[in-house]
């Protein structure tokens, strides 16, 4: 999902999360990006989506595949996991009808300023619901989302998360590594975030 959202730059990104629930539990198994591309402020997933996200789960049904759709994903390049008015009216469409359902946002930008994986999961609270507090997580937000950035956040609520991975997996990462170490360790970060950087130093000189 990182790779993925990483290479979206400035644009979002979405794909489809696969997995299976265990009691009030999301275990997202899998991820396949979708072929749609959105502005910094919303995504737009269009017909072609849809057509290639049945085409996928048919596919991974054909080969054996028990995982279902369980959720989204999509990416806030350099402004944080938070929902915003789409990403909230998209998600309650979603929990309506493909119950159960959750929404994951990645941070393509500040992961690799952090070098740790900013990610966030959501769900909506039912219509007519109205949460005794809203969340007050505090975050650095681009003057440009400022407005929308808490203006709904009591339409939803952050889920718990913990990050695993299989045997599989940490085979496939050292090898990754490995194959990849010179580019790794020469990476600079103010680099390869210059613009985000440029940015934020903007917004606060305003």
């Amino acid at each position: 999902m990182t790779l993925h959202c990483r290479s979206g730059s400035n644009l979002e990104v979405m794909g489809m999360l696969q997995g299976k629930t265990i009691d009030d539990t999301f275990v997202v198994l899998d991820a396949f990006p979708l072929p749609v591309e959105g502005t910094e402020t919303r995504v737009n997933a269009q017909a072609e989506a849809y057509e290639y996200m049945v085409d996928f789960v048919q596919s991974s049904k054909s080969v054996g595949r028990r995982e279902y759709v369980i959720g989204w994903y999509h990416s806030h390049p350099g402004y944080g996991c938070w929902m915003s008015g789409i990403d909230c009216s998209t998600q309650t469409l979603n929990q309506q009808y493909t119950e159960p359902f959750v929404a994951i946002v990645l941070d393509p930008v500040r992961t690799c300023i952090a070098e740790k994986v900013d990610i966030g999961a959501f769900r909506t609270y039912p219509h007519g619901y109205m949460p005794s507090d809203k969340q007050s997580k505090y975050q650095t937000i681009p003057l440009h989302k400022v407005e929308d950035f808490g203006a709904h956040a009591n339409r939803y609520y952050s889920l718990g998360l913990s990050l695993f991975k299989s045997g599989l997996d940490a085979a496939f990462f050292d090898l990754l590594l490995g194959e990849y170490w010179i580019s790794v360790l020469s990476r600079t970060s103010m680099q390869m975030n210059r613009a985000f950087l440029k940015g934020q130093i903007y917004d606060l000189a305003k």
